[in-house]
């Protein structure tokens, strides 16, 4: 058992495999630890959030190795393990590939994957991606494809790894597919919106061949993940007339959703949401509008009172009567009906956010208003035309608004060069013995495809590895500079997977994550060490009991 830093919040535990990670995970869970926030189980990994201001990393190890000591390493004990049946047509782009790989026939590899049932453990990756495992013991070390596909059909059925798999969307992937089921596995419209959570029991059914049909009962319509309805009442409404590049709802995110395979999300520059908030006299964590790159015009029916916040960018007023001037950002703007509130493309920065005084009256999804551009979980995008009332907070939690606040003067502009601070681990090892020093001293160019799930980096020389072997999928932070087989890092941002197959060199310390958001596209990045690498607890392993 090692104890591992991810980042200045988040320990990553490794362990001897798979049922040692549940065990841990399960007696955590049984007995919380003061501090933990979240846990993140996988192949053979634990990862814990937690709050430094409430435990120390080493008391936090402490605890983890009390733990594991008085951990069950059986299976989860339950009174009804619940057990659900997937259809499948065995006809997978790779499904000859694989049985040639295994020596055995197309028959005999469909009927060991539906012969034996599977056990659901972990989530990851996507909303509905459950990790399953067991299954005949022949699906063991199955290698993912050496070049992922761009593009998997919703409802793939696939094996890498000890693993099998059902994709819930058409995403990218490097998993082997062997066949495709038409039953969704997530559909938020459901009480249940996973159809497969961690502790069922999974039986795949060859659909061809047995010529069953399993279907869901029929589930009404939801407003869940659904634009906000029109207003057709409310005393007051704020129009989009235009949205810009793009323009989301965003909060501080929806913890605790781990076991379903979904990420926090939320506002990527949480300062200057909060700030935002206050200027307006909301609760801080009451959504805002995130805009990216400017290009946003609001038109008021009503009154309201605004504030915008973060990236450097011009604001102009229209008046209802033809009048404009300019307004100075990080400050309280009332307006009045027929007004339009013009956003400018930024200066410095690139993520302006927009409060208003009673907040956007926007339902939640799964707790959070956040967007989820990787998950598609929250609000869809904003655009031109559509309206949203004002008013969801109660006007009991409304504060006084605060006084003006000098815009941020040190945001970065396209052709900076901006230094993040970061601590080293969790996968250092896996790297050249120079690669770290590379990191830190080579400049490293933002890319146009960065976007909320990442920041895609290049320098001119690539992280090289020593080591070259598949790494078990394993929890990720928000700051992970993670690496894949060509050498160029991904940054991650909020919208990041839950899980990654790639190492990871080091993390953004929480600190400069605010800045991290707001890095345009051509911004030279450096980062600064400031906490080595450090195995956090290899001596004196103890092991979960039999």
């Amino acid at each position: 058992m090692r104890f591992l830093p991810a980042s200045d919040t988040a320990l990553l535990v490794e362990l001897a495999d798979l049922d040692h990670a549940l065990a841990l995970y399960r007696a955590v869970q049984a007995q919380p630890i003061a501090g933990v926030r979240e846990l993140v189980p996988a192949a053979r990994t634990l990862l814990v959030h937690y709050r430094p201001e409430a435990i120390a990393p080493a008391a936090l190890v402490a605890e983890l190795r009390a733990r594991a000591a008085a951990a069950d390493l059986g299976p989860a004990h339950s009174a009804a393990v619940r057990c659900v049946e997937i259809p499948v047509h065995y006809d997978g782009e790779d499904l000859a590939e694989v049985a040639d790989m295994m020596g055995i026939s197309i028959a005999e590899l469909v009927e060991r994957h539906a012969g034996q049932p599977w056990q659901a453990a972990f989530a990851g990756f996507a909303p509905g991606f459950v990790y399953l495992a067991g299954g005949h013991p022949s699906f063991r070390a199955i290698p993912r494809r050496p070049t992922p596909r761009t593009r998997l059909p919703a409802g793939s059925v696939a094996l890498a790894g000890d693993f099998s798999a059902v994709y819930p969307a058409a995403s990218p992937g490097g998993w082997q597919l062997i066949g495709v089921t038409d039953l969704p596995m997530w559909d938020l419209r459901r009480a249940e919106p996973a159809y497969v959570q961690p502790g069922f029991q999974v039986r795949f059914v060859d659909a061809d061949a047995s010529g069953r049909h399993i279907s869901l009962p029929p589930v009404p319509e939801s407003a869940s993940n659904q634009s906000p309805a029109p207003v057709q009442t409310a005393p007051a409404a704020i129009e989009f007339e235009s949205v810009g590049l793009q323009t989301l709802v965003q909060d501080a995110g929806r913890h605790g959703m781990a076991g379903l395979g979904i990420s926090p999300s939320g506002a990527l520059d949480a300062p200057a949401m909060r700030q935002a908030n206050r200027l307006v006299g909301n609760p801080a964590h009451t959504p805002v509008l995130e805009n990216l790159l400017g290009g946003l015009r609001l038109r008021c029916h009503g009154r309201a009172t605004l504030a915008v916040t973060g990236a450097a960018a011009a604001l102009i007023l229209h008046s209802a009567d033809g009048r404009q001037w300019p307004l100075a950002s990080h400050a309280a703007v009332a307006l009045d009906d027929g007004d339009v509130l013009a956003l400018g493309a930024p200066t410095a920065g690139v993520r302006c956010y927009v409060a208003v005084r009673g907040g956007w009256q926007v339902a939640p999804v799964l707790g959070s208003c956040a967007t989820d551009t990787l998950a598609h979980v929250g609000p869809p995008a904003l655009q031109a035309g559509q309206r949203i009332a004002i008013g969801a907070v109660p006007p009991q939690a409304l504060r006084a608004t605060q006084p003006a606040e000098v815009a941020p003067v040190n945001l970065p502009r396209p052709g900076d060069e901006v230094t993040l601070d970061v601590l080293a681990g969790p996968r250092t090892d896996w790297f050249a013995s120079d690669a770290l020093a590379l990191l830190e001293q080579q400049t490293w160019q933002v890319t146009p495809q960065s976007n909320r799930i990442g920041l895609r980096l290049h320098g001119a020389q690539p992280l090289a590895r020593a080591r070259h072997d598949e790494l078990p999928s394993e929890g990720t932070v928000t700051g992970a500079i993670q690496v894949p087989a060509g050498g160029q890092p991904v940054l991650f941002l909020a919208d990041h997977p839950l899980t990654g197959g790639y190492p990871v060199i080091a993390a953004v310390a929480r600190h400069h994550l605010p800045l991290a958001a707001q890095l345009p596209v051509d911004c030279r990045l450096r980062f600064r060490l400031v906490a080595p690498f450090a195995d956090l607890g290899a001596a004196e392993t103890t092991a979960p009991t039999a």
